[in-house]
């Protein structure tokens, strides 16, 4: 059913009822907003008034300083970049979009900073090369809402530099190739306006970007746009809820909640407004999940279609969260991050000095609950050799998700021991196949063979299962997640649980599979690591990588041993080069079976971690 009525008839309320989740909320475009459209250029996320404030502050300040530094310094690579062309990869552009978007906005904010010429020259070229392109590629409109955002971001802060003729060029294309194709989708209910993962961010917030900067001339798209894109919204803010985590992983919640950023910023900047968008449940606590779900090692716990070893990196987005929400928390972490590595222009953009470590508050463990269900613990913050384990439970059905219910990664000693491989080639065939028996989960990377859990019968988890922590323990001597996982092996268990423990006092982890297997099979325990592997006695394992060392003791079953695999693929699969597996066998098992496994890293005095007691899951 189109949805027409309500974004064209302006005589008409259009009320948006949120009531996609829980506690049902309500925010109401009223037909006149765009009275309240700041008519002058730049309206959007940074105005003239708050860059001069910025530019003040800077002289005091440091981290502002640097972060200038950094901006200037990839202005100055934009100048000599060459030209934009139209190249797909696969079915996207999207590569094009996002280096057009970094460019615009590095060089039209060094422009504005600095008032040198050469910066809004590159900048201007940037935007009519890929306004002369045939499309934006809305086949796969990502790549369209993101060059909209590039090019209505452009448009808006480089107003004053344009000539006439150029931006009616920009203006047309914009219309023809961002806006009109978005209309469409909206028009039509089309899928991502429907959509609960990071197409709707991304999406909704590079339409409301391109719309809003062409609002005081063309007025209908805005009129039609904004509407349907505060209305589409709430369907995937709502995911953040109840902790703010992100069911895609931490990697997919850095694309959404930029594109989250973006979009309310721009609202807010242009139109006064954000709607009530922020009060939706969940977004006010989303920076607690890439603080909580970085180790020691600065990787992520690498759920979902993560990229392979993906790391915590400098996000602007956490600014805009800190200033919005006064959360001091993502204002000192974001700060940690620019002080190692380069900032972007975004950051000036939603720039918060950072507060006094006291101010930022930190627990040692995390449980976060929502559509991916995610469980963290560590023995101390500030420590690169800390000890840290996170464990994921949810839906294996969640966007960009894997089998692999139950997956724990570990970082020890400044070393990531037990790994997920991430995401494979997107390009792959069936590669978004994930119903049972798609052809996404023949994919090594993607089923469970892969991943840090046991198979039953040489089986991948069921693909419609879902899972949810009975027990967390958090912030206590020896912290504990349980994790009911019967629905993952239901074809051969009656039930099933993984339970993950700090013991000894945080300086080792247990993981305990508990299983009641009803039909006799074969269950392998496995797990991923770039270590060097040595079996002794069968039932101890010492793994040593980067000049450090991690004991693997199987404590149950008895008779058990471990071996070692290899997780090598073939092309065209990423191919996994030097990957091992770590295993531990049992054949024919049945009735009650409980897999014990203890982790121990080996301190600079050779001391660790003993043997445990081992107590049923029900007793933890």
């Amino acid at each position: 059913m189109k949805r027409t009525s309500g974004f064209l008839l302006l005589s008409l309320v259009v009320p948006l009822v949120l009531s996609a989740f829980a506690g049902a909320q309500q925010a109401t475009v009223e037909n006149d907003f765009l009275a309240s459209l700041e008519k002058g250029h730049p309206r959007l996320m940074l105005k003239d008034k708050d860059l001069m404030l910025l530019k003040a502050a800077m002289v005091e300040d440091r981290a502002l300083q640097k972060c200038w530094d950094d901006v200037r310094a990839d202005a100055e690579a934009c100048l000599k970049r060459p030209p934009l062309v139209y190249e797909k990869v696969g079915p996207r552009l999207l590569s094009v979009s996002r280096d057009c978007l970094r460019r615009i906005y590095s060089l039209a904010l060094a422009y504005r900073w600095t008032g040198d010429e050469r910066y809004a020259a590159k900048a201007r070229a940037n935007l009519l090369e890929v306004c002369a392109f045939p499309d934006w590629n809305p086949s796969h409109f990502l790549d369209t809402a993101e060059m909209s955002h590039a090019v209505g971001v452009g448009y808006d802060w480089l107003h004053a530099y344009l000539d006439p003729d150029t931006r009616a060029a920009i203006v047309r294309a914009l219309i023809e190739k961002g806006l009109e194709p978005g209309l469409k989708v909206y028009e039509s209910n089309g899928w991502w306006t429907r959509s609960d993962h990071n197409w709707n961010q991304v999406c909704n917030g590079g339409m409301i970007v391109g719309a809003l900067a062409i609002a005081d001339i063309e007025p209908s798209y805005a009129e039609r746009i904004v509407p349907a894109a505060v209305e589409s919204l709430p369907r995937a803010l709502k995911t953040y809820a109840p902790d703010g985590a992100w069911g895609e992983g931490p990697g997919y919640w850095s694309y959404a909640t930029h594109y989250t950023a973006y979009g309310l910023a721009a609202l807010d900047t242009a139109l006064g407004s954000t709607f009530g968008l922020l009060d939706v449940e969940g977004l006010s606590k989303a920076g607690d999940f890439p603080v909580y779900t970085t180790g020691p090692t600065g990787l992520y716990l690498n759920l979902a279609d993560v990229g392979e070893r993906s790391a915590r990196r400098p996000m602007a987005c956490m600014f805009w969260l800190a200033r919005t929400f006064h959360n001091p928390l993502y204002a000192y972490a974001e700060h940690e991050e620019i002080a190692r590595r380069p900032a972007g222009a975004a950051h000036l953009v939603w720039y918060t000095a950072k507060p006094r470590a006291s101010a930022a508050r930190r627990q040692l463990d995390r449980y976060f609950r929502g559509p991916v269900e995610v469980v963290t613990m560590r023995s101390a913050w500030d420590d690169p050799e800390a000890l840290f384990v996170g464990i994921k439970a949810g839906y294996n059905q969640v966007n960009h998700g894997h089998l692999d219910l139950g997956n724990f990664e570990l970082d020890a000693l400044g070393v990531r021991w037990a790994r997920d491989l991430g995401a494979d080639n997107y390009n792959l065939p069936g590669y978004w196949e994930s119903r049972p028996g798609g052809q996404r989960w023949s994919y090594y990377r993607l089923n469970s063979a892969s991943h840090n859990i046991c198979m039953l019968g040489g089986e991948d988890q069921d693909a419609l299962a879902k899972s949810t922590f009975t027990s967390t323990k958090m912030n206590e001597t020896d912290p504990s997640a349980i994790v009911n996982l019967t629905q993952a092996y239901a074809r051969f268990a009656k039930s099933a649980s993984r339970g993950v423990k700090m013991v000894a006092g945080r300086t080792a982890v247990l993981v305990q599979d508990e299983f009641a297997i009803e039909k006799p099979c074969d269950v392998v325990w496995g797990m991923t690591t770039d270590a060097d592997i040595r079996i002794e006695d069968g039932s101890v394992a010492r793994l040593k990588l980067d000049g450090k060392e991690l004991i693997v003791r199987l404590l149950s079953p008895a008779k058990a041993a471990f071996t070692i695999g290899s997780a090598e693929q073939e092309p065209p699969q990423r191919t996994n080069k030097g990957v091992k597996r770590l295993l531990a066998r049992l054949a024919d098992a049945q009735g009650d079976v409980c897999i014990a496994v203890l982790f121990s890293p080996v301190r600079t005095d050779g001391q660790h971690a003993g043997a445990v007691e081992i107590k049923p899951l029900a007793q933890w």
